[in-house]
């Protein structure tokens, strides 16, 4: 059975290169949020098997919703992605729970390994 992913970027070009990759692989893109507070919402309505969270994003950062959705449910299964220079908040995002990191710009095989290291 395919795995369900909530993808998380308040960029929405990100979103789709994110969902081309992903769903061309065999994954199903359950939901999308445009930022922190939607994907906390969405992930409570969907129980996806994994999320892609972006860092950077207007209203609630991705390591705000990321420790939302541990407090919510521990078994959560997230993602971060960041852009070169965050190294402080890629930190703080695996000390909160994050499984994994993706770089920007994303490449389809780093994003696939990280996706197949937390879900398979």
């Amino acid at each position: 059975m395919a795995k369900n992913i909530l993808i998380c970027d308040d960029a929405a070009f990100m979103r789709m290169m994110i969902k081309d990759i992903l769903t061309k692989n065999g994954y199903n893109v359950a939901a999308e949020a445009e930022n922190g507070a939607k994907a906390v919402e969405k992930y409570n309505e969907v129980k996806p098997d994994l999320v892609l969270m972006d860092i950077t994003m207007p209203e609630m950062d991705g390591i705000q919703a990321l420790k939302q959705i541990k407090a919510n449910d521990s078994a959560a299964n997230v993602i971060m992605c960041s852009a070169m220079g965050q190294q402080a908040m890629v930190i703080e995002a695996i000390q909160s729970g994050a499984k994994d990191f993706i770089v920007k710009p994303f490449q389809a095989e780093r994003v696939l390994e990280a996706v197949k290291k937390v879900v398979g």
